[in-house]
């Protein structure tokens, strides 16, 4: 009898099957399925365009003949890698890519963060999004529309720009036309047309702190100044972290769109990136090999850096991309 019983408890309190990983994810993804429907053109868009184009680095180590194709044209390994290292136009497009670049991390970094700071600490609601309507607007303009509009106001005869300095007796200046005035006014054009885009990740954040902490300081008898250096700032670094660590990461992404729309041969000294060289060497030369070496050459030191800056900033702070 008490086996009896002893067997009918064991069934009782018999621990179910655990169900693998597998079946867990595919209840999850059942569940889940419409937002799995929507994630499937990202996925084709990463497939298509990034992914299958990778096959194309091939040609990096070959030397390309249009007319047998990437895969039947002969090996050539490291030459064209050598080539392109003993091209002078190509070590000053990395320079030029690299001043750019620091210029905007240094000018251009901080100041999103300065922006979300100064639209939360605004109270006046109207006056708040105004602000951010007005910020946000040139996100959504390209750098063709952009360009245009700035070749014409920083005109040294027509522009508005120098025309007003005019009226204090200063200039004209030739901003996009002479190398002592073209990365500042690269790096100025950046910071005006994305600061209001780049506060929005920071608003997000300042949004979700807890506002108990600001209350408490408050009744401490915390200043603004104080509240935004001891409970805004800490609790921004983590964001801070991650995204300067993707901008080190793309250094030498000096960005074309702009570059291209604004640059002339006049500036090349200072303005000709590695982007404008890879187009010209690659697409206008038609040297397809050389311009392949140079895209992976550039991308390979934008890895390197995002491990580099990660793992630094991972001892000094345990924040990090993974």
């Amino acid at each position: 009898m008490k086996s009896h019983m002893g067997g009918r408890v064991a069934a009782i309190h018999k621990p179910r099957k655990q169900r693998s990983k597998f079946i867990n994810d595919f209840y999850l993804y059942k569940k889940h399925a419409a937002l799995a429907v929507m994630l499937l053109p990202v996925i084709a868009f990463f497939i298509i365009f990034r992914y299958i184009p990778m096959t194309g680095i091939a040609m990096a180590f070959k030397d390309f003949r249009i007319g047998l194709g990437i895969w039947a044209s002969p090996w050539n390994g490291l030459d064209n890698f050598r080539l392109l290292f003993s091209m002078v136009s190509f070590r000053r497009a990395v320079t030029n890519t690299v001043i750019i670049s620091l210029l905007r991390i240094i000018w251009g970094f901080p100041a999103p963060i300065i922006l979300a700071i100064f639209l939360n600490e605004i109270r006046h609601i109207k006056f708040k999004r105004t602000l951010q309507t007005i910020s946000y607007l040139p996100h959504f303009l390209s750098w063709v529309i952009v360009g245009g509009i700035l070749i014409n106001i920083l005109s040294p005869t027509t522009g508005i720009v120098n025309q007003i300095l005019g009226w204090f007796g200063i200039g004209p200046f030739f901003f996009l036309g002479h190398n002592d005035y073209f990365r500042g006014t690269l790096v100025v054009t950046e910071i005006w047309k994305s600061v209001g885009w780049g506060s929005i990740l920071y608003l997000a954040t300042i949004a979700g702190i807890d506002t108990a902490l600001y209350e408490a300081a408050m009744c401490d008898g915390a200043k603004r100044l104080q509240r935004i250096r001891y409970i805004t700032l800490p609790s921004l670094m983590p964001t801070i972290t991650i995204l300067l660590i993707l901008n080190i990461g793309s250094i030498l992404d000096g960005g074309f769109d702009q570059v291209f729309n604004l640059y002339n041969p006049a500036v090349f000294a200072t303005g000709d990136i590695i982007d404008t060289y890879v187009y010209r060497i690659g697409l206008v030369d038609m040297r397809f090999a050389l311009g392949t070496a140079t895209g992976l050459f550039k991308n390979g030191i934008g890895f390197v850096l995002v491990l580099i800056t990660n793992a630094i900033a991972r001892r000094i702070s345990d924040n990090g991309l993974w």
